[in-house]
C-alpha cells in the first residue's frame, strides 16, 4: 500500500512524468550566431505573435521536428546598443518567462564556453555538463557562500553521454568574458572545465520549476591557454557553432520517442 500524504503524491508524479515520453523541449541560446545554425537545422520559424510581454527583446523560433514540439528562445538584442543580450540576467528572465509560457518537459541550454587545457579541454569540444556553479556571486558569510556560489547537479543522462560519446565536465558561470585572480580561485574550487556566462542562471530558474535541464556546451577559446580570450572566442565563434549545432541535433535526435528516465 502507498502511504497517503504530500510528500507521496509528488513522488507518484514524478515517477509518472519520468516515464511519459518527452514531447515538448525548450532550447536557451544567448546569442544569435550561436542559435541560427540550429533553428535552420530544425526548420523552426520564428513567432510573429509573439508569447512574450509586449516591449522586450526575446526572440522565439517554434516548430515540429520528428515528435518533438521544438520552441528555441533567445535573449535578443540589446534595445540600447543592439549587441545580444549575453550573461545571467537576460538569460534568467527568458527562461523565467519562457517556462511560465510554454511549460516544457527538458530544457536544454547550448552555447559555446571557455575551456580549460588543465581539463583537458580543446578548441571545438562540445561538453555535456554534469554540475553547474558560479564563480562571481561572493558572499564571505557562513552559508550565503554555499547560496553565492550555487551549486547545482544537472539532470543525469547517462545513455545520452554513452550514445553520443560527448565529454562530460562541470561548468562555471559568471558575468564576465574575462577571468580575474578572483574568479580563477573560485573556478578552480568549482571544479570547472568550462566556464560561460548563462548557464547556472538557467539552472537556477529550471530548479525553481522543477523542469529538468541539460547544458551542452562547445569551446571556443583556451582560457589558460596563450592567446587574448577575446580574440580566440571570435576567430573560433563560427567554426564552434557549427560543432554545436551538430551535437544538438544529435541529442535532439537521441531524445526523440524517449521519456526522461531513458535519458
Amino acid at each position: 500500500m502507498v502511504p497517503h500524504g504530500e510528500g507521496s503524491v509528488e513522488a507518484m508524479v514524478v515517477q509518472d512524468e519520468n516515464r511519459k515520453p518527452i514531447s515538448s523541449i525548450l532550447i536557451v541560446i544567448a546569442m544569435q550566431t550561436e542559435a541560427m545554425p540550429v533553428v535552420n537545422k530544425l526548420q523552426l520559424k520564428e513567432d510573429l505573435d509573439p508569447v512574450f510581454p509586449k516591449g522586450v527583446p526575446w526572440v522565439r523560433y517554434h516548430g515540429i521536428y520528428k515528435d518533438l514540439h521544438i520552441n528555441l528562445v533567445r535573449p535578443g538584442k540589446d534595445l540600447t546598443l543592439g549587441v545580444d543580450s549575453v550573461g545571467t540576467i537576460s538569460a534568467s528572465l527568458v527562461t523565467y518567462a519562457a517556462i511560465q509560457a510554454l511549460q516544457p518537459d527538458l530544457i536544454i541550454n547550448a552555447g559555446t564556453a571557455g575551456g580549460f587545457k588543465v581539463k583537458g579541454a580543446c578548441i571545438s569540444d562540445v561538453f555535456l555538463v554534469s554540475d553547474v556553479a558560479f564563480h562571481d556571486r561572493r558572499i564571505p558569510i557562513p552559508v550565503f557562500d554555499l547560496y553565492g556560489v550555487g551549486l547545482r547537479q544537472c539532470f543525469s543522462t547517462p545513455n545520452l553521454l554513452k550514445e553520443l560519446n560527448l565529454k562530460s565536465g562541470k561548468l562555471s558561470t559568471g558575468d564576465s568574458l574575462d577571468m580575474s585572480p578572483q574568479d580563477e580561485a573560485s573556478i578552480v574550487a568549482n571544479d570547472a572545465t568550462v566556464k560561460d556566462m548563462e548557464g547556472a542562471a538557467v539552472a537556477y530558474v529550471a530548479d525553481l520549476f522543477k523542469v529538468p535541464a541539460i547544458f551542452i556546451k562547445a569551446v571556443t577559446d583556451i582560457v589558460d591557454g596563450d592567446k587574448p580570450t577575446a580574440e580566440e572566442f571570435l576567430q573560433n565563434l563560427a567554426a564552434v557553432t557549427a560543432a554545436l549545432d551538430l551535437a544538438v541535433a544529435q541529442v535532439i535526435d537521441f531524445i526523440s520517442g524517449k521519456c526522461l528516465s531513458e535519458l
